[in-house]
């Protein structure tokens, strides 16, 4: 890891979306030299008035942070957190490899890790998923972030602990450092695609499903079997919180919290305001998640009666 050492690291987001935002505001706003990639309006937008983001709990911030449209060959960084839809991440492969700097973090949803990692050979490359959500206006992003992020490296490579604990240092943010993050990110797939099936379901009013006990187990369902298809061959099931997804409580357990996020402002936006308008992440998600799983077999039944339920929005 290069720059593991240093003081002043010199930072790059690579998208300036919701994730992207939300992570350049809080690191800039502590201290940290950050540069922002955005395209389009949007880098016209943050150029002439600053990145502003809404928070969800009231508060209104704007900064005015340096933003670029491009990456070039010669422009540096210690680290680049490439923050682009999961449709998107292809895409800035060459760019990544057409510049020097050498740690890249991909941030998000992924189910490619071992393909970009092979793309980017001569890169030290690690994931990562973001604790934010929201959604982008035309001037602004509305969002809610908890400041908290896991990071880490696929199972058997190199650790970078070290050198992401140094980005962060001096920063109020959460780090989790996960050396396995090739199964964190199926885990994670497995759970939330049900979430944005259910928002497709329910054409965006998720507040309709609070009290429907009944289709909450259909989402628990899809969810448990995929988890099981995981683990009978050979990957570990994360967060530890569902390591017990076989217990029959399990189901219990998890009740509250889907009537919170169907119930809430909160939900809905870290839930439906995202699924509704990425309707092209979270259909690719899918596709590349049951060809994952089809390595192995059958898709789960549960899982494919529950992708039927969702009013032809998948793509």
């Amino acid at each position: 890891m290069i720059g593991l050492y240093e003081n002043e690291m010199r930072i790059l987001v690579y998208g300036a979306g919701v994730l992207g935002g939300n992570l350049a505001n809080s690191l800039f706003r502590q201290g940290k030299e950050v540069t922002l990639l955005a395209r389009g309006k949007w880098y016209e937008e943050i150029k002439r008035n600053g990145l502003s983001i809404h928070h969800y709990f009231g508060r209104k911030t704007n900064v005015k942070i340096p933003v670029i449209n491009e990456l070039k060959s010669d422009d540096i960084y210690d680290v680049i957190f490439v923050v682009v839809r999961y449709t998107q991440v292809d895409s800035v492969v060459e760019d990544l490899n057409n510049n020097g700097s050498k740690n890249i973090v991909f941030v998000g949803n992924n189910l490619k890790t071992d393909e970009l990692t092979k793309a980017l050979s001569e890169k030290s490359v690690l994931f990562a998923f973001a604790m934010s959500a929201g959604h982008r206006e035309k001037s602004y992003i509305r969002s809610v972030t908890l400041n908290k992020i896991t990071v880490g490296n696929l199972k058997g490579n190199p650790s970078g602990e070290a050198f992401i604990r140094n980005v962060f240092s001096g920063t109020n943010f959460k780090v989790v450092y996960e050396p396995n993050m090739t199964d964190w990110l199926l885990c994670h797939a497995a759970s939330v695609i049900p979430i944005a099936f259910a928002c497709y379901y329910a054409n965006g009013d998720i507040k309709k499903l609070k009290r429907d006990k009944a289709y909450i187990n259909r989402i628990m369902d899809a969810t448990i079997a995929a988890y099981a298809i995981l683990e009978d061959n050979g990957h570990e099931i994360m967060p530890d919180s569902d390591k017990d997804f076989r217990n029959p409580k399990f189901k219990k357990k998890y009740i509250p919290f889907y009537q919170f996020i169907f119930a809430t402002k909160l939900g809905k936006l870290c839930t439906s305001d995202h699924a509704m308008n990425a309707i092209d992440e979270m259909s690719a998600l899918n596709r590349d998640f049951k060809e994952y799983i089809e390595e192995y077999g059958d898709i789960p039944q549960a899982w494919i009666d529950f992708e039927k339920d969702t009013n032809g929005y998948l793509i």
